[in-house]
């Protein structure tokens, strides 16, 4: 449907630089019930997760516009790429790419091409198991399951957490922007 994941520049492959993320849908029973949408950041590991009312492209969608709308110019540079399946729910990210983010496509069945992602989905079914209903938890749940597991902190980023790193990176991003 778009760029493949042989076309991601190295410093995305190498987690050299900020602003890089990797995207799935994690859905509950059924498919027609809530679902969340998951985005984690290569270098920082940070992630955030949005409770949607479907596993849909247009939910989906609706998640990145309001996060467009919110950051506005800064979209871009916070979101400079990402890196999805290729799901039906992420068959409409033509319009991501309008916003200056670059959209890559791992193959089928490769979650090991999005490892961040998916050890972050891993981390999550602590707090949401794998087979429960999405519609048994509140989106404050989500948030407190993402607070929880960006609150903690890593061996890999030398005990810091994700959070730390990812409010230097943003701080940075915001400075750029003001001057």
């Amino acid at each position: 449907p778009g760029r493949t994941i042989e076309q991601r520049p190295w410093e995305i492959w190498a987690r050299e630089t900020f602003g890089h993320w990797e995207m799935d849908s994690l859905m509950g029973t059924i498919e027609s019930e809530a679902a969340l949408v998951v985005l984690t950041e290569r270098l920082t590991r940070y992630g955030l997760i949005f409770r949607v009312p479907d596993h849909t492209m247009e939910s989906v969608v609706k998640v990145l516009n309001r996060l467009e709308r919110r950051l506005g110019k800064d979209f871009r540079r916070i979101f400079r790429s990402i890196t999805v399946d290729n799901g039906s729910e992420f068959s409409g990210f033509a319009q991501v790419e309008s916003w200056g983010s670059k959209v890559f496509f791992a193959h089928p069945y490769t979650s090991w091409e999005r490892p961040q992602n998916e050890r972050h989905n891993g981390l999550f079914r602590a707090f949401v198991p794998k087979g429960a209903s999405i519609e048994d938890y509140s989106p404050e749940d989500i948030l407190y399951a993402a607070d929880e597991l960006n609150g903690r902190p890593r061996k890999k980023l030398g005990y810091r957490t994700p959070e730390e790193l990812y409010e230097k990176f943003l701080d940075s991003v915001y400075a750029a922007s003001v001057s």
